[in-house]
C-alpha cells in the first residue's frame, strides 16, 4: 500500500478540524470521524483509487470501538504503510472556556446532563483517560495558546519533515503562563542571567543580536547549552532506533522572550547539521 496516511486525534475542543483543513490545503484526502472498524476496508479503497495522502480524524465519538485504534495502527504501521499520528491537546481551562464559548456540549456528555463547569471538567478528565493510548504513541501539539493560524502553519512544518527520519522540535515557552503539554523533555532555563533586567534589551528578543551576544557571553548559558546538547546526542540514537518520528525538546524561561528563545535558536542551528529540525516560540509566534 503506498499511502501516505496521517491519523489526527485528541481532545474536544483541542483544534482538530482546523488541523484537518491544514491537511486538505496541503493536499491530502480528508475524512472526519471514520470509525476505526472502517479505516482498512476504506484505505484498501482509496489504494485502489490510487489516492496517495489521506488524513483521518478520529476520537471518542468512535465510542466503544475507540480501543481498536493503537492496535489497527499498529498493524498498518508492520505492514509498512507510511503513518504520522498527531495528537493535540489543550489544558483544561482552555477546553472549558472553548466549549463555553461555542456552546456546545462535549461528546461524551450524557443526555439530560448539564454541562456545568464541574461536570465538563469531570468529562474532559475521562476522555483523556480513554485517549491515553493514542496520546502516548503520537506528537503532541498543545493548542492552549496557539491561534488558528499557528496550528495550520505548525501542522504544514511536520508534515513537510521527512517521514522516514526523527525530526526534533525545539520550542521555547514562559513558565508564567504554564509549562508546554506537547514536550518530551522539558529544561527550565530560569536561574540563567536574564536579560530583561537589562534596559536595552528588554525590549528585544533571543533573536536580536544583542542578546544574542550578551547570552554567548554568560558561562552558565553556555554550560546549560552543552548539558543540553550532550543529552540529545546521547539519547537520539536510542530514540531514533526506536522509530520516533517526532522529538519535543522544551526550554521555559520566565517570559519567554530572552533566553529560552536564544537556546532554541542556538540549539536548533546545532543539531540542524545532523537532524531534520523545527522551531518553534510560543510566546513571540503569535505576535
Amino acid at each position: 500500500m503506498s499511502i501516505e496516511l496521517v491519523v489526527i486525534t485528541g481532545m474536544s475542543g483541542s483544534g482538530k478540524s482546523i488541523a484537518l483543513g491544514a491537511l486538505e490545503d496541503a493536499g491530502y484526502y480528508c475524512v472526519d470521524n471514520l470509525p476505526p472498524e472502517l479505516l482498512e476496508p476504506f484505505l484498501a479503497l482509496e489504494d485502489e483509487r490510487r489516492a496517495r495522502k489521506v488524513a483521518i480524524a478520529m476520537d471518542v465519538r468512535s465510542g466503544e470501538s475507540l480501543p481498536q485504534l493503537p492496535l489497527l495502527l499498529h498493524g498498518l504501521r508492520v505492514k509498512g504503510l507510511q503513518l504520522r499520528q498527531i495528537f493535540l491537546d489543550a489544558n483544561d481551562h482552555t477546553l472549558v472556556r472553548r466549549f463555553s464559548e461555542t456552546r456546545r456540549r462535549h461528546p461524551l456528555s450524557q443526555p439530560g446532563e448539564r454541562d456545568a463547569q464541574q461536570t465538563l471538567l469531570q468529562t474532559i478528565t475521562r476522555e483523556r483517560e480513554l485517549l491515553a493510548d493514542l496520546r502516548e504513541r503520537s506528537h503532541v501539539i498543545d493548542t492552549s495558546f496557539l491561534r488558528p493560524s499557528q496550528l495550520l502553519a505548525m501542522v504544514k512544518d511536520l508534515i513537510a519533515a521527512p517521514a522516514a527520519h526523527l525530526t526534533l522540535v525545539f520550542e521555547s515557552f514562559a513558565f508564567k503562563r504554564g509549562i508546554t503539554l506537547d514536550a518530551d523533555y522539558v529544561f527550565d532555563v530560569r536561574m540563567l542571567p536574564n536579560p530583561h533586567y537589562e534596559p536595552e534589551l528588554k525590549p528585544l528578543t533571543g533573536r536580536d543580536q544583542p542578546v544574542i551576544e550578551f547570552l554567548a557571553r554568560q558561562p552558565h548559558v553556555r554550560l546549560m547549552q552543552e548539558q543540553i546538547a550532550t543529552f540529545l546526542r546521547t539519547w537520539l540514537p536510542a530514540l531514533a532506533k526506536d522509530h520516533r518520528s517526532y522529538v519535543t525538546v522544551a526550554i521555559g524561561c520566565t517570559g519567554g522572550q530572552h533566553r529560552s528563545v536564544y537556546l532554541v535558536e542556538q540549539l536548533a542551528a546545532l543539531f540542524g547539521q545532523e537532524w531534520q529540525t523545527l522551531r518553534r516560540h510560543r510566546e513571540l509566534d503569535g505576535l
